[in-house]
Formats: structure tokens, sequence, C-alpha cells
């Protein structure tokens, strides 16, 4: 592919194109990383982890050795209203003689102990690489705990070798489908579901705040500050929305196919985006009083951001962005933000994008943007210099690498602590925006 390094793995060079070079088939992707290639994916448990965890009165149990439970402990910045349990993490702390003669008996255990000291309404049990290996029966284990104990212990089978994060997404899917499948024949109330945001920084109660101003009810909240008594009630929304599309658009197909509840896709992170999602759940809903209130917040809101925005864009307007996060739908906003604040994305990757998704990037960026799918350390960088980007938005691991480069970095990931979404977050975005871009430590690198 021209203008692309030849030292680039052969069978990676099928998803990484320009726009312009985005035909047939388009780019190669949502498939296993390439051998040899040093992926930024996480593993099948770190998926089903973060989606699981922001449960706040759940035990989260993870079945292997301890370096499982430490890595992702607390590894999002999602804020709870009340019970603060899913801040500590659990682990069965398997060894090498557990490992020989088998885990079973020491997950039991590990569940009594729970018993003993915790009254929980629900745990869940992942169960990681080693597990896989060994084949402890994790199913089991947890249906005769649910029968000693009388409550819910739900396996996630989350091996990391099963694949990569996506499949992890699928495997707390499941699991949350397991917890809410004996309450779908509850009888139905007026209000949406809010499904794949988790309460980073918070943002999980600006969305319910704008919906409260336009008069939608929210039942339930999967997962940010989600509680066993609030998801439970799932069931009897007639309206999914779905905020992050990798991790639970397949929840929400479940769900319409099993519990009759329709779903629609949204983003809030942009004026443009958090505009139309607002707007399209109001008319999801046909409400006519809310469709009224849906137009006169959104149009209030964008018109102080206008004068807002205005003061930054001459600070901003010409500089270069290169875009890697984990799912489709976030970079398509950040393209968009970008344009709003008058700069050129000219790199754009993500690590779980579907195909839909990537057509929707082509069509928002110029001719030479290089779109990339589940790049590498090594991929990335040689992009970000090639096209000159001078900022790079990203997660925990893409920061070094920007700076390495002596180029300025947005963190847009899982363990930031201030709000990038809705109309409070493009004030937050934009700020930070500028100050890392126009920061004068990059005449020094």
């Amino acid at each position: 592919m021209t203008g692309i390094n030849s030292n680039i793995l052969a069978d990676r060079k099928k998803s990484i194109v320009y726009k312009s070079g985005c035909k047939g088939d388009g780019i190669t992707c949502d498939t296993e990383s390439v051998t040899g290639s040093v992926s930024q994916r996480a593993c099948v448990f770190c998926g089903a982890r973060v989606v699981l965890n922001p449960i706040t009165d759940a035990f989260h149990i993870v079945h292997g050795p301890i370096g499982c439970a430490s890595y992702t402990w607390d590894i999002r910045g999602s804020l709870s209203s009340g019970d603060e349990l899913y801040r500590n993490s659990f682990s069965t702390d398997l060894s090498e003689t557990d490992i020989v003669f088998g885990g079973e008996k020491k997950l039991a255990a590990a569940i009594d102990e729970v018993m003993k000291h915790y009254s929980p309404n629900v745990i869940f049990v992942y169960a990681t690489c080693i597990v896989g290996v060994i084949g402890d029966d994790i199913n089991a284990v947890c249906k005769t705990a649910e029968q000693k104990h009388n409550i819910r212990v739900i396996p996630v089978l989350s091996p990391g070798f099963a694949g990569h994060k996506s499949m992890g997404y699928k495997a707390a899917c499941n699991a949350i489908m397991s917890l809410v499948s004996p309450y779908k024949s509850e009888q139905k109330v007026d209000g949406i579901n809010i499904l794949g945001d988790f309460n980073l920084a918070g943002e999980m109660w600006i969305i319910q705040n704008y919906l409260k101003q336009i008069g939608v009810n929210v039942v339930s909240r999967i997962t940010g500050d989600a509680s066993f008594d609030n998801i439970i009630k799932a069931p009897t929304a007639n309206l999914n929305i779905v905020q992050c599309a990798g991790s639970m658009t397949y929840l929400a197909k479940r769900m319409e196919e099993e519990m009759d509840i329709p779903f629609i896709k949204v983003s809030f992170f942009g004026i443009e985006d958090t505009t139309d999602s607002i707007m399209r759940i109001a008319y999801a809903l046909g409400n006519d009083a809310c469709i009224r209130k849906a137009k006169e917040f959104t149009k209030q809101q964008s018109s102080k951001l206008k004068t807002f925005l205005d003061k930054y864009k001459p600070n901003l307007e010409g500089k270069k962005a290169a875009i890697f996060v984990g799912g489709g739908f976030k970079a398509i906003s950040l393209i968009r933000q970008f344009k709003e604040l008058k700069i050129e994305t000219v790199v754009v990757g993500t690590q779980t994008g579907k195909k839909e998704d990537y057509e929707i990037i082509k069509s928002l960026v110029n001719e030479n943007t290089i779109v990339l799918d589940d790049t590498n350390p090594s991929e990335l960088e040689q992009f970000m210099l090639a096209m000159s980007a001078d900022i790079l938005v990203g997660g925990v691991k893409e920061r070094p690498l920007a700076y390495k480069l002596g180029i300025a970095f947005c963190d847009h990931n899982h363990e930031r602590k201030q709000p990038l979404l809705g109309y409070e977050g493009v004030i937050n975005f934009t700020k930070e925006i500028n100050l890392t871009i126009n920061s004068p430590v990059w005449r020094y690198t």
C-alpha cells in the first residue's frame, strides 16, 4: 500500500488503510490479533471485568492467580452514589498446588467465606486463563453455591486466551442476562435503560440529569452506579439506549429478542452527538411533551457552547489529531468534536470497531487520513510521525507513546477523573485539548 511502511507485518496491512484505500470489503477488523504483533487490545477477562465491576454492591471473585485480580482492580473511574463494595478486589489466589489438583474446592470455600462475613445479593465468579487450562467446572460450583446460600452466584466464562476484549464484553452481557432473565415477565413501566455507560467521573449522572429535564425516566443503569435491585428492573423498561456500542450491543439485541425491548445507539460526546442523541431518544419514545422539552433544552445548551468554543478555535485551528480508542462509536464522536474545534483528524483507529463503524469513519475523515484497526505501538508511532500529528487521544497504554515522540496527549479512557461526556464534557475536553496541545513544553522536546 503506497505510503505505508514496508516494515509492517504483511497480515496487518489489510487492517491499515487510507480513506481512499477503503475499497471492496474495506478494512479487515473484528478478528483475532495477528501473531507477532504486540496488540493494544486487552484480554477476555479484562473485557468482562470492566463491564461488570461498576455494579456497586456485587462481589466480584476472580478465580485465578492473584495477578489477574490486581490487573483489573479499580481500573475504571466509575463513581457510586451508594455502596463502595466494588472498590475491593477478591481472588482465590490459585497457587501451583491448586493448579495441579484443581481449584474448585478453594472457590467453594471462598464463596462460603464471603457469605459468612457479608450478605451480598449477587456474586460474579470470573474464570481466568489458568482455570480454562486446568478445567475447573465453575458452572457447577456456582450452581451448588446458589442452592446452598439462596443467592445469585453467576459464572463469567472469561479465560483470557479465548479471544480478545470483545469476547469479554459478550461474557459479561451473558452474565447480566442470567441475572435479569428471571424478571422478564414483570409489568412494563414508562422509562428507559441506559446500557454501556460506566459512570466514569460521574458521567451517568450527567445523562440522567439531561433525561430528567426532558421528562424521561431512567429505569435501570447498566452498569454505571448500578446495584442488584436496580439492574433487575431492566426488563420493565420500554426502550434501551446504548452508549458504548462495543460492549453492550450484544446485550441490547438479546433484550430485544427475549424481552421485546427495542434499542437505539447513542453517543453523548460532543455537541452534535449529544444533541442528536437526546432528540432521538425523545422521538423514539414518541412523547410530544418530551420532544418539545428536548428541542428547547438542546437549543439552549448548544447556543451557550457556541460562544465558548469561539474563544478556543483560533488556538486550535489547523492542528492535527490522532485517535486510538476502544470502540468505533467513541472514535466517530471524537472526529466530530475535533471538526467543531477546526482540528483535522489524520490518524484514527479502534480496538474493537466493526465494519459499519469504519464505514462511518470513512465518511467523516479526509482522503489522506489513515484508518487502522487493532494497531500496535510501533505502527501507531510511525503513523503519528508520518502524518505530523499534534495530539493523540487514547488510553493509558498510549500515553507513553505520545510523550516519547513529543506529541500532546489527552486521556479519553476509563481511568480519567473528569467528565468528558455531554455539554459539560465539551467544556472540559476543549480546555484540556487547548492546554496540552499549546503547552510550551513541546518547544523543548
